[in-house]
């Protein structure tokens, strides 16, 4: 349940509750969130999370664990067919984790800086 409390907080770095510290907080409470204090914790997971799930796919790809062993006979991919395809189309998105993260941190620091979007059209 942490790690989805803490997921979620990469909604505030895009939406205007995540720009002023909650009521709840002491001391803190109505002022502003420094951008630095929400934009480098977010960079800093875009990184760990990409590394992470980057290098846990091509050992899955290699058939070896993270620590270079062997995969356990009872690994979902090892076991092939459906529960190998459930396995890989579940755990696919986490690959997009970081990346997303990444961009969203990016977002946030141009829109708190006012730099006008810009894109197609």
């Amino acid at each position: 349940m942490l790690s989805e409390l803490v997921a979620f907080t990469a909604v505030g770095l895009v939406a205007a509750w995540g720009e002023v510290f909650p009521r709840w907080v002491p001391l803190l409470r109505g002022r502003r969130v420094p951008t630095w204090g929400a934009v480098v914790p977010a960079a800093l997971g875009a990184v760990v999370l990409t590394a992470l799930w980057t290098a846990a796919s091509v050992a899955e790809a290699a058939g070896v664990t993270l620590r270079g062993e062997p995969l356990p006979s009872d690994c979902p991919t090892a076991a092939g067919g459906w529960e190998a395809a459930v396995f890989s189309v579940c755990y696919a998105p986490l690959l997009l984790w970081g990346p997303l993260l990444g961009a969203v941190t990016v977002a946030s620091v141009r829109r708190r800086r006012g730099v006008p979007p810009t894109g197609p059209g």
